[in-house]
């Protein structure tokens, strides 16, 4: 009979309504929605669905890095970092915030930076030779800074620029000395300078040009500083330019310690770019299976590592 039908009905609409605030409580149906527009289980999908869809979210930022910082071994060449940088700043807005996360994750202590300081020696004090030497890393603190004893007798201070003098050769340490340890910091770095030939001639050492960065020589440091790109610009200069600060005052000579922080300032304002550009003129150079660190020769000898037929026809 109709009432019959009627109350069947209503029961199973009371199963219904107990089913869907069982699954209200624990918060797998919204309970907002219309009982009669749609069904607990399509409420259970959409949410499902929902979740499913807001959950990459968490994933975006990370996954780029890791993938980068994972493909980069111990033994990376600087031209290897220079791509990577280029991959991984390549959605990069060019922030400095952005350049620091970079950075970190291509191992900053790749990165140093130098400034030297001369003194004159030779026929009438022409001849410049290294009187101090300063170091700092990525975030510019301070490395290595001695005063240098050069090899001829000093005949020009030059304290106006270098601010060296007679009482620094003092404590100084020889040449030869300092040579040795700086050049263990340099070796497999990329080094930070302004006009950093000069400094490498002070050392009487060459370093690979693919791990130099020469702050005087770089266009997008000129061209944001509204200079020619053929133009020669002091460190002087381009801190006032660009970072809106003062160094190289007074008359007491220049800070080797300032100089090579202001570089590395300056390397940091622009890295982005100058590292994407750089990535975009290196060739690509296979390793060397002599001089790659990362390949041990000696495995080869190995009798696992022979083919199947010589090991066959050699029993």
């Amino acid at each position: 009979s109709p009432q019959g039908r009627g109350k069947k009905k209503s029961r199973k609409h009371q199963r219904f309504m107990a089913r869907r605030a069982v699954l209200e409580q624990k918060g797998l149906l919204s309970p907002h929605r219309h009982p009669g527009s749609q069904s607990p289980e399509a409420g259970l999908e959409a949410h499902t669905e929902a979740n499913d869809t807001a959950a990459p979210r968490c994933d975006k930022v990370p996954k780029p890095k890791q993938t980068v910082s994972l493909s980069l071994s111990p033994s990376a060449s600087p031209d290897s970092i220079a791509r990577h940088h280029s991959v991984l700043l390549s959605q990069g807005n060019g922030s400095s915030k952005r350049v620091r996360t970079s950075s970190l994750v291509l191992r900053p202590g790749k990165y140093v930076a130098i400034d030297c300081e001369m003194v004159g020696t030779g026929p009438q004090g022409k001849l410049s030779e290294l009187a101090r030497c300063s170091v700092v890393n990525y975030e510019g603190d301070v490395i290595y800074d001695k005063y240098v004893r050069p090899e001829l007798p000093i005949v020009d201070y030059r304290t106006r620029w270098s601010g060296i003098t007679k009482q620094h050769m003092k404590n100084a340490i020889p040449f030869k000395a300092a040579q040795a340890e700086i050049l263990k910091i340099l070796k497999d770095k990329i080094v930070v300078g302004h006009a950093i030939h000069n400094d490498f001639q002070a050392l009487k050492y060459f370093h690979p040009k693919d791990r130099t960065r020469d702050t005087s020589q770089s266009p997008a440091l000129k061209k944001r500083a509204g200079l020619p790109i053929r133009a020669n610009v002091s460190l002087k200069n381009l801190a006032r330019y660009l970072l809106h600060k003062k160094i190289q005052v007074g008359c007491k000579g220049h800070s080797s310690v300032e100089d090579a922080q202001t570089a590395m300032e300056l390397y940091r304002l622009v890295e982005v770019q100058w590292e994407k550009e750089l990535a975009h003129r290196l060739p690509p150079r296979p390793p060397s299976p002599i001089t790659d660190p990362a390949a041990d020769s000696s495995q080869y000898l190995e009798d696992q590592y022979w083919p199947t037929e010589l090991m066959a026809s050699s029993l």
